[in-house]
């Protein structure tokens, strides 16, 4: 069970929506200071577009939006205000597409270059054009979040692509009904059926086939490639430095020196510098955070005892544990254990 709750711990969310919910909140007038309480991260560390979040990361910034904005619903609100273009070449794919069904298909397709927490199908029935989604990872807290800014994504793009807003579209959540619903059918303008067994989205048989106003053949095909091309770097793992952190993600107990991480990658350890070196990081730069996300994980949301946590992160002494853990977050391992239990 703690295995399967540690994939929220591994990097799957492009660095841009981070940034993009930051960037919300700080035209709503909160500081840097006022967004990054209490989450473990700050700005610097969400400018590299080699450092995907983890899940986890992302629900402690959500945590804190939500209590800032006090908006339940941010999620739907920036994904339906987000421009299209800062989805990367999935954006300009899409902006791109000759019609409506091309770009139900791109965007199920290449929806893992920016996030690899949930894969999109798209099908066709009955005439209409549904996208079906699938949890890779439980997304627990962050469901709504997510599945709000991929409704208002979705429903960003089509607007850029046509005349105005397909109020004909279908739409259902996973999530009970909750008290904020009017905010969903008041920015989508379609009514949202909430509790359903998956999240889908339906485009009417009158629209999709329905050319796009800013189909561009050239720009569509150079996207795509992009795309594709991104898909199958993800598929070996990513970025280098998201591969290294996913090995780490898997150790069990000791974490490899740099010698033993070089030999895993049948490298020298001069060429791992220098590749990691490019990505803007450091070998014990990840290892540091690796450890540092394990070990405040384990102790929040499980009952392990701090010596066996210790043990399992590769300390034979937990005083050594403690005083790094004390580097990493200025506190004990028991007094945030306290604090999360409050």
């Amino acid at each position: 069970m703690v295995d399967k709750q540690m994939d929220r711990l591994k990097p799957a969310i492009h660095p841009t929506y981070s940034r993009v919910l930051c960037a919300h909140l700080k035209q709503d007038g909160f500081s840097d200071a006022d967004i990054f309480s209490g989450t473990r991260l700050a700005w610097q560390e969400l400018l590299s577009e080699h450092r995907y979040l983890s899940l986890e990361q992302l629900s402690r910034l959500i945590r804190r939006a939500q209590q800032l904005t006090e908006e339940p619903w941010i999620g739907l609100k920036i994904g339906a205000n987000t421009p299209v273009t800062a989805h990367g070449a999935l954006g300009y794919a899409v902006v791109s597409a000759p019609d409506m069904r091309t770009l139900l298909s791109v965007v199920a397709r290449f929806v893992g270059v920016r996030l690899q927490l949930i894969q999109l199908r798209f099908e066709e029935h009955d005439g209409w054009g549904q996208l079906w989604l699938h949890e890779n990872v439980d997304l627990g807290d962050c469901r709504e979040f997510l599945l709000g800014a991929l409704l208002g994504t979705y429903f960003q793009m089509t607007d850029a692509v046509s005349a105005g807003r397909i109020r004909e579209a279908r739409v259902q959540l996973p999530f009970p009904r909750p008290v904020w619903a009017a905010h969903y059918e008041r920015l989508l303008g379609c009514p949202v059926i909430f509790g359903a067994d998956h999240f889908l989205v339906e485009m009417p048989p009158e629209q999709l086939g329905s050319p796009c106003l800013t189909a561009d053949p050239t720009m569509h095909r150079n996207a795509t490639r992009d795309c594709e091309h991104q898909l199958k770097q993800l598929e070996k793992g990513g970025a280098f430095s998201q591969q290294v952190s996913m090995v780490l993600l898997d150790c069990q107990g000791e974490l490899p020196s740099l010698e033993v991480m070089a030999e895993k990658f049948a490298m020298s350890t001069r060429t791992l510098i220098r590749k990691l070196k490019a990505e803007d990081t450091r070998y014990q730069e990840l290892l540091d955070d690796v450890r540092s996300e394990q070990a405040a994980w384990l102790l929040t949301e499980t009952t392990l005892p701090i010596e066996r946590i210790a043990e399992q992160l590769g300390y034979q002494d937990t005083s050594n544990f403690s005083r790094t853990f004390r580097r990493w977050f200025q506190t004990t391992p028991l007094a945030m254990r306290k604090a999360s239990r409050v």
